[in-house]
């Protein structure tokens, strides 16, 4: 990359910050890169310099009851918790965008309080709730707390997307006859499908990686991925753990790119809408 600055001392701070962003990045990054060479070693260990390479711990990962079971689990509670999020986020965010109302903003801060409360508070508070309902060792509480963690990050990337929507659009469909809920299927939702699919990408990573809740309301047979991650640190550290993050690491690299790809179409889609 070329300077864009010709005397020295912006050019100089102008390496000097660029510099600075590269060291802070790897910084950030390293600790996560290091586990995954560690994913391919043939010892028994979780050290350097490695004695080998092999696919053993990929091959016990997919090959172990307990880590089979903790990745479906966590295959059946994310979906089911995405879709819960996306729902209930998206109707919240049409009505906090379109509705004034008196207590607009503290019902907007309510919604998306789970996101800035602390989880663990979250997880108390969620198993002294459902404790007594006899619902702590089940798939319907784990489901519906992830879905409530999920929900701020749909109703921000949703309303991000309706600040830029035209209600002439409903109000064009509405005049030639469609019902509210024919406009909202056949107008709205294809707009702001970009916003939608990137609160649900959000959701679902959110309820993919929650750890603290599943520790208070998941038994042994509701154990997901994370869980499993977290009792093999405390119990038996095995570099099965470092192929299980070699795995999660690669997914939310796919994650990252999709959402850069929704956040694109999303610009694209603002900019080519009509006035």
């Amino acid at each position: 990359m070329l300077s864009p600055y010709k005397s020295p001392i912006e050019r100089a701070w102008f390496w000097t910050h660029r510099s600075l962003c590269a060291l802070v990045l790897l910084f950030l990054i390293l600790p996560v890169l290091v586990i995954i060479p560690l994913s391919f070693n043939s010892g028994s260990f979780l050290v350097y310099p490695l004695q080998g390479f092999s696919l053993r711990w990929y091959a016990d990962f997919f090959t172990s009851a307990e880590w089979v079971r903790a990745l479906t689990n966590s295959l059946i509670v994310a979906p089911a918790a995405t879709v819960l999020a996306m729902i209930f986020g998206t109707l919240a965010s049409i009505g906090l965008t379109r509705g004034e109302f008196r207590g607009k903003a503290l019902v907007m801060s309510l919604l998306i309080s789970p996101m800035v409360a602390p989880v663990v508070i979250v997880g108390v508070a969620s198993y002294l709730f459902f404790a007594p309902l006899g619902l702590g060792n089940s798939f319907i509480s784990l489901i519906l707390v992830h879905a409530v963690l999920g929900v701020p990050f749909v109703i921000i990337t949703v309303s991000a997307t309706l600040q830029g929507f035209n209600y002439n659009l409903v109000r064009a469909a509405a005049s030639l006859g469609a019902t509210p809920l024919t406009a909202f299927r056949r107008v709205t939702l294809p707009l702001i499908a970009p916003g939608v699919i990137s609160g649900a990408l959000f959701a679902f990573a959110t309820s993919f990686d929650e750890v603290v809740v599943t520790l208070f309301l998941a038994g042994p047979e509701q154990a997901t991925l994370p869980r499993q991650m977290f009792s093999g640190i405390r119990e038996n550290l095995s570099p099965t753990i470092a192929a299980a993050a070699t795995l999660l690491i690669g997914f939310s690299i796919v994650m990252l790119l999709t959402l850069e790809w929704l956040r694109g179409r999303s610009e694209k889609l603002r900019t080519s809408m009509p006035e």
